[in-house]
């Protein structure tokens, strides 16, 4: 029977950056976005609730059999860190793990703009990163909090779940809080950071309403508040939050965010042209007096072309970035169209001629549907669902 360490340490060995572990399939190995089976002999019942079980301790059993999931990170190997997700599906377990790289990514290795190594040091205000789930958010979170703690003496609080990346004290004090192992919920754990005496308070993911308010209100007294949502444009991020909040008081929230938002990076991940690893594409708000007015004023269809003439402000839209990336030769010309938000303007961009082009919708609209976001507990008259 296999181990779940051999599979590990073939999953670190292959260059993956996830396993996944469901009964009836081979073991998956998640190879530059594409999933590859390692092996063609399907796993049973039995095999993957053994090697989950082998990663859980007593109480983490418990919790997973009353929840049906649980998440959780170990270091298993020497240097090599890892994420595990274990949840039932058709009653049986199935688990998905990533390797967390030992070392914390750096803005160059990452493809960061240069404006998002400033924005890691501003003194206050809300910072978010968004982009679909495996776009990269955690990392570029990790790499912020690398430059603030190298570059400021401050008191950093991370709230995870669960702990990815690990930091030490450098010219900062940096704690890492992991929900249910530190606390029981963001909510509970935002609540109880107004006392700890933080400069700067990461978000592992801002879930629901009280999460999305305290966050506001940290925001509001003077914290740098950093936090990702699963969005897939910066429009979108402001859309998606104030619609968590119940329809009296979303006026109340523009407001808030119109004085407290600072920057939006809005981010994915691509097969680069050669097909030996991911790009990233990025588009960068960065707030100035006519975005803050334009949220006030509910008018966010605006926001795009602000960020269009915002170049010298740092701001990009993504399909400057796209372009860019097509360009110098890192991406292809159709899977930068196929991702675009706005393939006709890409399109003219790049100087597509109708025939290439005619294999891209027709149609000028951002991207709303989202199939891996997460849940948000959102108001339904009066009740929250």
């Amino acid at each position: 029977m296999r181990g779940i360490d051999e599979l590990l340490a073939a999953m670190a060995s292959s260059n993956a950056s996830d396993l996944i572990l469901s009964v009836g399939a081979p073991p998956q190995f998640r190879i530059l976005g594409k999933l590859r089976p390692h092996g063609d002999e399907s796993l049973s019942s039995s095999e993957t609730a053994q090697m989950a079980h082998a990663l859980l301790n007593e109480t983490q059993v418990q919790k997973l059999r009353d929840q049906r999931s649980i998440d959780f990170s170990k270091e298993l190997l020497p240097g090599q860190r890892f994420r595990f997700n274990i949840f039932y599906q058709r009653d049986t377990i199935a688990l998905a793990a990533r390797l967390i790289p030992a070392a914390i990514p750096g803005y160059e290795e990452l493809g960061l703009p240069e404006i998002v190594r400033q924005f890691a040091l501003r003194p206050h205000g809300l910072i978010l990163v968004t982009g679909p789930a495996g776009s990269g958010k955690s990392t570029t979170l990790a790499a912020m909090l690398d430059h603030i703690n190298r570059s400021r003496q401050a008191h950093i609080i991370a709230i995870e779940d669960p702990i990815e990346y690990l930091h030490h004290n450098r010219n900062s004090v940096i704690e890492q809080r992991e929900i249910y192992s530190d606390a029981r919920s963001f909510s509970d754990a935002l609540r109880s950071v107004f006392r700890q005496s933080p400069d700067v308070v990461m978000i592992g993911e801002m879930r629901d309403i009280e999460t999305m308010q305290l966050a506001l209100t940290l925001a509001e007294t003077g914290h740098l508040i950093l936090a990702t949502l699963h969005t897939q444009d910066t429009s979108h991020a402001i859309h998606r939050i104030v619609d968590v909040f119940p329809p009296a008081h979303q006026q109340q929230v523009y407001t808030q965010l119109s004085m407290v938002l600072s920057a939006i990076i809005s981010q994915c991940l691509l097969m680069s042209s050669d097909q030996l690893r991911r790009v990233l594409a990025c588009e960068v708000m960065n707030m100035n007096n006519a975005i803050r007015n334009l949220i006030r004023e509910r008018q966010l269809q605006q926001v795009y072309s602000v960020i269009q003439t915002g170049k010298s402000q740092g701001m990009m839209t993504m399909n400057e970035s796209l372009k860019g990336l097509v360009v110098d030769g890192l991406l292809d010309q159709e899977v930068a169209l196929e991702r675009s938000p706005r393939p006709r303007e890409l399109a003219r961009m790049l100087g597509v001629s109708q025939d290439e082009y005619a294999g891209v919708s027709q149609t000028e609209e951002f991207i709303t549907a989202i199939p891996d976001a997460a849940p948000i507990k959102v108001f339904n008259g009066d009740r929250m669902s």
